[in-house]
């Protein structure tokens, strides 16, 4: 700080700065500050905010990358009536650097949109379109290209083929983010063509080009694959199992695509295989016009003046989905525009009126038929594939509406099986305790495995003698096999916390759950009425996992990263029904199941001393041994006659097999205690 002296203070002792200061600042004119300001590109935006897009750490870049290949591969093929197919190959190339390589049995890409496709952000089909589809924005798989280049300077790698008998394309790619615009690094500026046949697999196979050319399994109609993209993406990531890993993603896909196989091979050379459980292809999507109700005032009057209808009543009609000439002929009266107006001449005041007549004229919800649910049967599927469970049950509720949106929320259950920690190898134990970045064990086991809960860490600390704050990494070989022991011996039922699968179209949402109207949803509601344990606020206790489903024409993601779902007041309120259904469907089982076995109890108690109330009372009547067996055996129908619970036998719906009628409703599966269906 200068001197006192070199400064003025006025009466009020305010600072006063000298006048030779002020003037010594160079003026900046309007003219210099125009001179600075230019367009911003939208790469180069999101290239200095890429947290926006979820690459905003190593391990979640990652998973990010594979997720926007994988979601693109699946609508590409579910587009093109293919059931998928999906090799997933993730190679280490160095300290922190990955090469993710995802290859499908899609259709294919013409040559002349694949710079377009994987070279310029908000570039694609979908953003237009209402219709179910993973993607939305056109954004993720150029910017994980982007984000690949950015951190390692490496070209994105494409080669697809659209037939057998024509070639293949291969482009490397970077982005210009400056403009937004692919560069085609090989070919010249032009890409390479390679030819069909086994001329183009010796040029594969000499140029490197990774590629998968036939499938595994020799029970497909064909061993080479017709047609498919694969894309190759070199980044800067960190490989780490468990909670929010690629192979959490993996296996949370495969539950809701019960249709898709993927082939996966992880950066330790392990490969994996999640087959599908059906060959049938989910209905397709039809694209159906912009509901009324979901539209405002601004645009309302942006499609007035680029409308190509002659009258009011064909642009109504025509830009519209479920407005007959009927409906409107009364928007039109009601706002009282001329039918046979021109909408190019509609003034401002016009517009608010018909506005405001669309929303007071009672239209009906738009049709369904643009998205395609997985279905009770399906889900119930892919739930039995892919986790262990006793109990299983499913619910979809009706086509619902979001601001002109349709959706329908689905929501599916597995009770029972062995807890996360108990499936876990030692040796994959080892390799999770190495690659923790968590300070304590505790904190290990809560991040690492889903649904242990605070409670069932502390079991499994206490029963391999290890303390709550010591060092994951630095834990010794004898350490690491008691806490193994620990995992796979202690009883986690009571104490394990409901794990929630969140999904939107079909893909897994495995981040910001507490942002997300799906875990709102699940806490908001009192699962104590269906028998559960539950504090205020939190998830309830026991072996389940919840998998809750939203389809929709346009999800209402809280980001562009879409890890969460806007908690709108309809979609809350399905969300709500649908775990209503499936918690009474959870509550008549775990009713029958607490009878069938306080029934076994109390027959236990009988046969333990109905032999010695045969004895006494043969002896008291003086009677010979017969009489005594005799006596027994009525006793002992007796007991199973009035504890005939006990011997109740379900079939695979969740039925009594001496009865007809289905307790539990329709879409439930019961598993018996030996594995079986």
């Amino acid at each position: 700080m200068r001197n006192g002296s070199d400064i003025d203070s006025s009466p009020d002792n305010t600072p006063v700065i000298p006048q030779a200061d002020v003037e010594s600042r160079p003026r900046v004119t309007a003219e210099t500050m125009a001179a600075k300001q230019r367009d911003i590109s939208v790469s180069e935006f999101f290239a200095k905010n890429r947290h926006l897009l979820g690459f905003d750490n190593p391990r979640k870049a990652l998973l990010t990358a594979v997720k926007e290949a994988v979601d693109n591969s699946l609508d590409a093929c579910e587009e093109a009536s293919i059931v998928p197919e999906v090799w997933v190959h993730i190679e280490a190339t160095g300290p922190n650097r990955f090469k993710v390589g995802v290859q499908d049995n899609g259709p294919g890409i013409v040559k002349k949109q694949i710079p377009l496709i994987f070279g310029k952000l908000l570039y694609g089909s979908k953003f237009h379109r209402l219709r179910m589809s993973r993607g939305q924005q056109g954004i993720g798989i150029s910017a994980a290209g982007m984000y690949g280049m950015l951190t390692t300077g490496k070209p994105v790698k494409i080669i697809s083929m659209t037939s057998e008998k024509k070639p293949a394309h291969y482009f490397e790619i970077q982005i210009d983010t400056r403009r937004n615009q692919p560069e085609i690094i090989n070919g010249k500026g032009d890409g390479e063509d390679i030819p069909a046949g086994e001329k183009g697999h010796r040029y594969i196979a000499d140029h490197g080009i990774e590629w998968v050319s036939h499938y595994p399994s020799p029970g497909e109609q064909s061993q080479h694959l017709r047609s498919g993209t694969r894309v190759t993406i070199e980044l800067e990531g960190r490989y780490v199992r468990g909670r929010g890993s690629v192979d959490e993603y993996l296996e949370q896909t495969a539950i809701a695509n019960p249709h898709v196989t993927i082939h996966y091979v992880d950066p330790d050379g392990g490969e994996t295989t999640y087959s599908r459980s059906t060959t049938e292809l989910p209905p397709e999507p039809v694209e159906i016009k912009p509901h009324p109700y979901g539209i405002e005032l601004g645009q309302l009057v942006t499609m007035l003046k680029g409308s190509h209808a002659g009258t009011m009543s064909q642009f109504l009609t025509t830009s519209f989905s479920r407005i007959s000439p009927g409906v409107a002929q009364r928007i039109c009266e009601a706002a009282k525009v001329r039918t046979r107006a021109n909408p190019h001449r509609i003034g401002r005041q016009e517009a608010d009126a018909l506005y405001a007549a669309i929303q007071n004229t009672k239209i009906p919800a738009p049709a369904s038929n643009c998205i395609s649910p997985i279905g009770e049967g399906l889900i119930l599927r892919g739930l039995h594939h892919q986790l262990p469970g006793e109990f299983f049950c499913a619910d979809t509720r009706p086509p619902a509406v979001y601001r002109g949106n349709p959706f329908v929320i689905e929501v599916g259950l597995a009770y029972g099986g062995a807890s996360p920690t108990q499936k876990v190898t030692l040796e994959a134990l080892a390799e999770l305790l190495q690659e923790s970045d968590a300070r304590s064990l505790k904190q290990f086991l809560l991040t690492t495995f889903d649904g242990i809960g605070a409670a069932g860490v502390e079991k499994i600390l206490t029963q391999a003698k290890l303390g709550t704050r010591q060092t994951p990494v630095k834990l010794k070989e004898e350490d690491i096999a008691q806490l193994h022991a620990a995992m796979r011996n202690v009883n986690l039922t009571e104490g394990q916390t409901m794990q929630v699968l969140r999904y939107a179209n079909r893909v897994p949402l495995q981040f910001q759950p507490a942002a997300c109207a799906i875990t709102q949803a699940v806490t908001a509601t009192n699962w104590r009425a269906y028998g559960l344990a539950q504090s205020r606020g939190q998830l309830p206790v026991g072996p389940i996992r919840l998998m809750v489903h939203m389809a929709s024409v346009w999800v209402p993601f809280t980001s562009e990263s879409k890890e969460a779902v806007a908690a709108y007041p309809e979609i809350m309120k399905d969300l709500r029904l649908g775990l209503q259904a499936v918690g009474r469907k959870l509550a008549i089982y775990l009713n029958r199941r607490k009878r069938v076995r306080q029934e076994g109890e109390r027959r236990e108690v009988f046969l333990r001393y109905l032999g010695e109330v045969a004895t006494a009372v043969a002896a008291i009547k003086d009677s010979g041994d017969r009489s005594r067996k005799q006596l027994y055996g009525r006793l002992v129908d007796i007991a199973n006659r009035k504890t005939a619970v006990a011997d109740t036998k379900l079939d695979d719906r969740g039925r009594r097999i001496e009865e007809a009628e289905a307790d539990f409703g329709e879409n439930v599966l019961i598993v018996d205690t030996d594995g079986g269906r």
